[in-house]
Formats: C-alpha cells, structure tokens, sequence
C-alpha cells in the first residue's frame, strides 16, 4: 500500500493521477496548508523541503520519496509503465519531465504569485512570467504538431505537463492560437485516471475560483476609486 501525502495543486495532481493511471492501491493523506502541516516535524522526517507531495511505500520498507517528478519516476519503475524501458524512449519521457519541472512548473507559480497572490500588482513582473509560460506553451505546441504526445506514447511526461498547464486560465495566459496544445489538452483531460486524479484530495473549480478572484479585485478597486 502507498500512502499519498498531498493537496490540489499541479505538483499534488502529478503524483495522484500517476497513482490512477497505474492502478496502484494507495490511501490518500489530505496536508492542511492553512494549518502549515508540511512544516510539522513529523512531515519534515518524510519530506525534509516541506512541500508536497510525499508518499510513502509501505510495501518497500516504508519507503519515502519527495519531489513530485521523483515520485512518478518511482512509480512508473516500480511498475514498468509509462516511462520506457530502453536508453533512448525513457531519455525522451526524462527530457519533457524536466521541461515541465525546470520551466513551465517554476514559471507558471511564478505567474500565478505576481497574478494571484501578491498583495501589490507589479506590472513588470505579472507581464514578464506570462509572457514566459506563454513562450514554454510554444514549445510544446511545436513539439506536440509532430507527435500525439510528448516523448511517444502517453507517458509520465504528459501527466507532469498537463497537471500544470491545465490550470493556464489561473495564471492568466491564453491558448488562442495553440491548436495543437489544445489538441493535446482534450485528448488527456477526459481520461477517467486523470479525472480520477484531479479530484485528489478534493476537486478544484479553476472557473469558479477565477471568478470569485475577479470580484474580490473589482470591490478592492472600488474601494481605492
């Protein structure tokens, strides 16, 4: 049995849809951010950054592993899927799994920080993350007009892009004129594991969250008018 310490976020997503798509039996241990419980002792023993997602394989020695792309590699090891098993195929899932963990993960949070979250709106800053997750959704756009998915067939690579990128209304950048991203979009966000793995621990309406930001802006700016 894997024990999932997690929470609905992209990074918590990559490792509960992986879970999903393998099959794999594991329970799911909900980490309460605004009770700060990835600062906890008890969870810096498991994952010394005190982020999430962590699991925990009890079938292995109870085995810990954190950061979310060292957990789908572990998994799909584990279980000889989604990550190929020859030099050149498992390169090629490595290299889109670290595009997604290098640029379009640290870029979209920052994006979403200066967008969402900062208590002063800096321009300069919103302007320049979007317009970087905005260039990192060329790259795959133009990966993905000569493949159907990103390193051949449908992989872990997929899965760590798509739980980040599929959140792109949030961090405030379009897709208009990406045919073949939102090609790859719809083709992934059906797949029963996915919608599976997107309600872990609890399902997030990115439309609903976006218009109860957009009203709270709009009462702020009218009070300052």
């Amino acid at each position: 049995m894997i024990e999932l310490f997690t929470a609905s976020t992209p990074n918590g997503w990559k490792a509960s849809i992986t879970l999903e798509e393998l099959g794999l039996e594991y329970s799911v241990r909900p980490i309460s951010f605004d009770a700060k419980e990835q600062k906890e002792e008890w969870y810096l023993k498991l994952n010394p950054n005190g982020r999430i997602p962590t699991i925990v394989d009890h079938g292995n020695d109870d085995f810990a592993v954190f950061e979310s792309g060292a957990i789908m590699v572990y998994l799909a090891e584990k279980t000889g899927r989604l990550l190929p098993l020859d030099v050149k195929g498992r390169s090629l899932v490595m290299q889109w799994l670290m595009f997604q963990m290098g640029g379009i993960g640290p870029m979209m949070g920052q994006a979403n920080v200066f967008y969402r979250y900062a208590p002063e709106k800096i321009p300069y800053a919103i302007g320049r993350y979007q317009r970087e997750v905005r260039r990192l959704f060329e790259v795959l756009n133009g990966r993905l007009a000569e493949h159907e998915y990103l390193a051949g067939d449908y992989s872990i690579a997929d899965i760590a892009n798509f739980s980040w990128v599929q959140s792109y209304k949030w961090s405030g950048v379009d897709i208009e004129g990406l045919p073949h991203l939102e090609r790859w979009l719809a083709a992934i966000a059906p797949r029963p594991a996915v919608r599976r793995g997107l309600a872990v621990p609890e399902p997030v309406d990115f439309d609903d969250m976006i218009r109860k930001a957009d009203e709270a802006a709009g009462k702020v700016q009218g009070m300052l008018a």
